[in-house]
């Protein structure tokens, strides 16, 4: 027979299905390998937040990114739509905990111990849990906040600090000169200094320690000091700022950009870590 130099029917198959198939859902899984096609970042899936609909990926560096959950992801060269992962039965455990420490399956929160973090106020204390919250489970140690550290003197006369009762204080913009720096140096200086440890880290507020670019900005906006920081960062994005609503939705906003320890700043990071130590050291 002669040959078809035109070829076979296009319409007898499914002439728009792209070379590589069309994309397929899958559950996430801890440990999955996939690529984004838009990034061409390949990677292993080490965490999934299900209230944000996010994924990380690690790539053979050790480097990290997030992704939304959705289309954009090749699976052993196969496209895939990445949905949430599967309940029910155990859940895989994922390899790290958000703060890259080696997570333990099934561990239970150990009883808290009398040492305590104390952290200027709630934007603080959400974002030390959101990523070291598995640690602090583990270790049994408690996170409050003071609603300001003017008042921090009066919390550990309350708090009566002692060998086996350590409080490690997180203070924002803990600079030479500040006002911030003055109140740990008196308390360094008291009768109960060597059983606190305050460290603090630069920036005016703790929204500064998620990296900037997580958010699609180069760099956080410089407020003049007579205006909320708060207000005027949000006035400066072009977020709403009107009340205390508005400045809440906007933390929420910021919040949600942090998956794990690779969303902040390494300025914060250490404190932290430090505090950690101090609190459940025997």
């Amino acid at each position: 027979m002669p040959q078809d130099r035109y070829g076979t029917d296009v319409l007898a198959s499914d002439w728009r299905a792209p070379k590589k198939g069309r994309a397929v859902e899958v559950p996430t899984e801890i440990g999955m390998v996939v690529e984004e096609v838009t990034t061409d970042w390949c990677g292993e899936v080490v965490a999934v937040d299900r209230d944000i609909d996010t994924l990380t990926l690690e790539d053979r560096r050790g480097k990290r990114r997030t992704f939304p959950l959705g289309p954009g992801f090749l699976l052993e060269g196969r496209p895939v739509i990445l949905t949430r992962p599967v309940r029910g039965g155990a859940p895989a455990a994922p390899s790290r905990t958000a703060s890259g420490s080696i997570a333990v399956p099934d561990a239970r929160a150990r009883v808290a111990r009398a040492s305590r973090i104390f952290v200027e106020g709630r934007h603080d204390a959400e974002l030390v849990e959101k990523v070291w919250g598995d640690d602090l489970r583990i270790e049994g140690v408690v996170v409050e906040y003071l609603g300001g550290v003017d008042d921090l003197a009066d919390h550990l006369r309350d708090f009566k600090p002692g060998p086996q009762r350590r409080v490690g204080v997180l203070v924002d913009h803990l600079v030479p000169g500040s006002k911030e720096s003055r109140i740990a140096q008196g308390i360094a200086r008291s009768p109960i200094g060597k059983h606190v440890l305050v460290v603090g880290h630069p920036f005016i507020d703790i929204w500064q320690a998620v990296k900037p670019d997580r958010l699609g900005i180069a760099q956080w906006p410089s407020v003049p000091r007579p205006i909320d920081w708060k207000t005027g960062t949000c006035q400066q994005l072009g977020w709403p700022h009107r009340d205390q609503a508005d400045i809440a939705r906007a933390w929420k906003h910021i919040l949600g950009r942090v998956s794990s320890f690779a969303d902040l700043d390494p300025a914060l990071l250490g404190r932290v870590e430090e505090l950690i130590d101090f609190t459940t050291a025997p």
